[in-house]
């Protein structure tokens, strides 16, 4: 059984099939990343930690905007 597998194996792979699948998943997947990113910005002034959250939003790739939106986006409220 072969373990590893490298690069000439995936150039026999036939990704026309999945691109009706993949490209909504992408293209919701930006859409929502700037969303969060606008919405960061227009209120930066009463959000805390913008720094760690524009990280969290760009590097936590879907995950990232749904987290800022649940929780990050309490930061700035007043209590």
């Amino acid at each position: 059984m072969k373990l590893h597998y490298g690069l000439d194996e995936l150039k026999g792979i036939d990704f026309m099939p999945l691109l009706p699948v993949i490209l909504p998943v992408i293209a919701l997947s930006t859409l929502l990343v700037l969303i969060a990113l606008i919405d960061l910005y227009r209120h930066r002034n009463t959000r805390k930690n913008v720094l760690m959250w524009s990280f969290i939003i760009l590097l936590v790739n879907t995950f990232g905007p749904v987290f800022y939106f649940i929780h990050g986006r309490k930061d700035g409220e007043v209590r």
